[in-house]
């Protein structure tokens, strides 16, 4: 058993609800700046160990993992002091917000032996975790191109002042899980290309960025591969499309994986066509109201950082593909910013990585 502590009690309300279910962690104590969410939290799950200062789980020498969901900006601090009180980290995605602070991250993890986890959670859904199974196995043959995209109405979000302000961007909120999608089937993106807009409901809402975007990637190998996102108005019926999914192209057969409706769809190397549900899950995933909060899929992520701290084996995203994706959207925010397509090794080698 692994002794969690979790800091930031919004999105680590499902890492609560996940670690208190998780055969393989021990909650130990959960922070928050605001004393009022961490007693609504206590009050939700009849746990009482919270503090409001994160130098608490920092000196507690029974905490082996600290899980990070506090703001981008705050991640890299947040992390680097886990690393030198001798914790592992899962911190929520995107990684750090500021490539200036990778390599002494990097350089940190290495030198106290301590593991960083990105939780790019939507890898750990059960549709994403069949479709990688079957391509590992070669049902599809040889990728050919892989697809992703995140449609959501989320003009819900606006509600939140933060998100008007000039440093919140859904290329980073949003886009940031179908772009995972392509570096798990394509890790060495070369060049990317984009174009974006602020589409009339962004702008009454009072964005400030791009709502709504399109992305074409180019690997090393010269395999390409394409991302879009829209987020501030309505979307398909649930029986025509998904509000995310993932597209792997093979040479001998498709997938698409369905995020939000536990949907798996594979035409195979032997022309068979399968389409596979997990609606005896939905609970498992959606533990709170509506689909606010996506537990179980941070269930499953915490349950295998933990199998591959006891194995020894690395677990992904590590830190170093998590910098890697930071460095691609950088790359995918300048290409808005320029028009121009933008290569994502100079994005690294500025920072010496």
């Amino acid at each position: 058993m692994l002794r969690l502590g979790i800091l930031g009690l919004g999105e680590g309300r499902s890492t609560m609800s996940a670690a208190l279910s998780s055969p393989h962690f021990e909650l130990a104590k959960v922070c928050d700046q605001k004393l009022e969410l961490c007693q609504q939290r206590a009050k939700e799950f009849d746990f009482q160990s919270y503090t409001t200062q994160y130098q608490e789980l920092l000196d507690d020498p029974t905490i082996d993992v600290i899980a990070i969901y506090t703001p981008d900006k705050f991640h890299a601090e947040h992390t680097r002091q886990a690393l030198l009180h001798g914790k592992h980290v899962v911190c929520t995605k995107p990684f750090i917000d500021d490539l200036a602070k990778a390599k002494e991250l990097i350089e940190l993890s290495e030198q106290t032996g301590k593991k960083v986890f990105v939780g790019q959670s939507s890898r750990f859904f059960e549709p994403m975790k069949k479709q990688r199974a079957d391509f590992e196995a070669g049902l599809i043959g040889e990728l050919i191109t892989v697809e992703g995209y995140y449609h959501a109405d989320h003009r819900w979000f606006l509600a939140k002042g933060w998100s008007l302000e000039n440093a919140f961007k859904w290329l980073y909120g949003g886009l940031s899980h179908p772009v995972d999608f392509i570096r798990w089937y394509l890790p060495d993106i070369e060049e990317v290309m984009g174009y974006g807009m602020l589409s009339a409901n962004g702008r009454k809402g009072g964005l400030k960025n791009d709502d709504t975007m399109h992305f074409i990637f180019k690997a090393s190998d010269g395999r390409i591969a394409r991302v879009s996102g829209a987020y501030t108005g309505p979307v398909q019926p649930v029986v025509r499309d998904s509000e995310m999914s993932c597209i792997l192209r093979g040479t001998e057969g498709c997938s698409q994986a369905d995020y939000m409706d536990l949907r798996y769809a594979v035409t195979t190397n032997t022309g068979d066509e399968i389409v596979q549900t997990w609606e005896h899950k939905l609970k498992h995933y959606f533990r709170f109201e509506g689909k606010s909060h996506h537990a179980g899929e941070y269930q499953n992520y915490l349950d295998y950082f933990a199998t591959c701290l006891a194995s020894g084996q690395t677990a992904y995203p590590d830190i170093r593909e998590g910098v890697g994706t930071v460095a691609l959207l950088q790359a995918m925010d300048k290409s808005l910013q320029t028009g121009k397509p933008v290569n994502v090794r100079e994005i690294l080698s500025e920072h010496g990585l």
